[in-house]
């Protein structure tokens, strides 16, 4: 893209600003919504200035996967290597990711999860997604100890009940949710979290419980 001035990159936008758009129509209406000429209306700006970013809507959509990929599984995958002097630790770094979109975006998974029902080369991404995640949170469990069997089980336990979640559109409010993650961490590592995990886990999302038991 040759160098251009302020004026310019008013009239033409910024690939960032067609890709955050592209991700705006993604989550609200579908893959089959993200086209050249409505992002265009969207960002005011002339439809031809597109080709400044991208070759084409394809390389757009790619550009839409790449994010995804860096967001939700690079986003899982650094919580599960993140610092913890226990596996309950470990595993409340991990819950970080369902409640806070910046390190999770669930709304963007199950766009993601819907468009792989249109596209061939969109599931096989969804299956390497879903693979490297899973094997990220067996790794976790056997750094703590756990046998590959049981850090495997576990791990995918953890997974596939956060994607049951996503794919039923399951909403909790903060508080049911708190008061649940205890049960889930006992379950899910079969030891009771002690309170000042929890203090610290609720802390980092604005909770205050009125006791932890």
């Amino acid at each position: 893209m040759p160098p251009g001035n302020d004026n310019n990159t008013k009239w033409k936008g910024s690939r960032d600003a067609w890709l955050d758009a592209a991700f705006e129509l993604l989550l609200e209406s579908g893959v089959d919504s993200v086209r050249i000429l409505p992002l265009a209306k969207r960002l005011k700006v002339s439809r031809t200035s597109f080709y400044w970013f991208f070759k084409d809507r394809e390389a757009l959509l790619d550009a839409l996967i790449e994010r995804w990929r860096e967001k939700n599984t690079q986003g899982l995958v650094r919580q599960t290597e993140a610092y913890a002097e226990t596996i309950v630790e470990a595993i409340l770094n991990v819950f970080d990711c369902w409640l806070d979109p910046e390190l999770f975006d669930s709304q963007l998974e199950f766009a993601m999860r819907s468009w792989a029902l249109q596209s061939d080369e969109v599931a096989k991404e969804i299956d390497l997604a879903d693979e490297a995640r899973i094997e990220a949170l067996m790794q976790m469990f056997e750094r703590y100890g756990y046998e590959p069997l049981a850090a495997n089980v576990r791990g995918r336990t953890i997974y596939l009940t956060q994607i049951g979640y996503i794919s039923m559109k399951t909403q909790e409010a903060l508080e049911v949710r708190m008061q649940r993650i205890p049960a889930y961490v006992e379950i899910f590592t079969g030891q009771a979290p002690q309170p000042r995990e929890l203090q610290r886990f609720q802390a980092r999302h604005g909770y205050v419980s009125e006791a932890v038991s």
